[in-house]
């Protein structure tokens, strides 16, 4: 096994000391190549050490800049410090250079949902649940997007088959609920309130919801 992979299972197995003396083995031995600075950036962005890991991915740019992993790399680091439009801006890089796998369309995505471009993030979240049709959390970003264009419908049927795959999902059965109060269905909005209170009853807004339904309902 060569220390690059070495270095990645280390890594997994949370022995970063380990890790970080591997990686810098490949980059010392194979200056002029892009993966031991990747991977060393990974290890810093999974440490937290933002700046450094922004060094190495942009070293390992500078080194091949087609390289799409090193973008999305980079595009971790300023999302994780809420960076959304630099963000965006690498995510969208890590696509174009050929990277078409699930996280980068969902970060690219949840990028836009936090600037408020709810209409602009759709598409990639779309294509992250294309990708990964069993993924909890791109499931439900998918559906709460969908409910933010008012593509109540859609929103309603990616929700309830996230369910299928977590059926105790309270922020589901919540934002299920919200969507009949749109599609004014006030008792069928109630039983999903009821039914995100049943899995966990502190959900505050579950709870705020059905006070204000059954208001509604019974000053009928």
């Amino acid at each position: 096994m060569d220390k690059l992979q070495q270095g990645i299972d280390r890594m997994q197995e949370q022995k970063f000391e380990e890790a970080a003396k591997l990686f810098t083995d490949v980059i010392e031995e194979n200056p002029g190549e892009p993966l031991g600075y990747i991977n060393f950036g990974n290890l810093l962005l999974h440490m937290q050490e933002y700046e450094r890991a922004e060094r190495f991915f942009e070293r390992a740019i500078s080194l091949d800049d087609t390289a799409a992993t090193a973008y999305y790399g980079l595009g971790n680091v300023y999302y994780e410090q809420d960076s959304f439009t630099k963000a965006q801006n690498q995510f969208l890089q890590a696509i174009e250079k050929g990277l078409d796998e699930a996280d980068v369309y969902f970060l690219l995505g949840m990028s836009l949902v936090q600037q408020d471009y709810h209409k602009l993030a759709l598409p990639y979240l779309s294509r992250a649940a294309e990708i990964d049709p069993n993924d909890v959390d791109i499931q439900f970003q998918f559906g709460l997007c969908l409910a933010q264009n008012e593509q109540f419908d859609e929103a309603e049927r990616v929700l309830k088959a996230l369910l299928d795959i977590v059926p105790e999902h309270a922020d589901a059965f919540y934002n299920l609920g919200v969507i009949c109060i749109y599609k004014e269905e006030a008792e069928a909005a109630l039983d999903y309130f009821n039914e995100a209170l049943k899995v966990q009853s502190d959900h505050m807004l579950a709870a705020h919801a059905k006070g204000e339904v059954e208001k509604a309902l019974n000053g009928k």
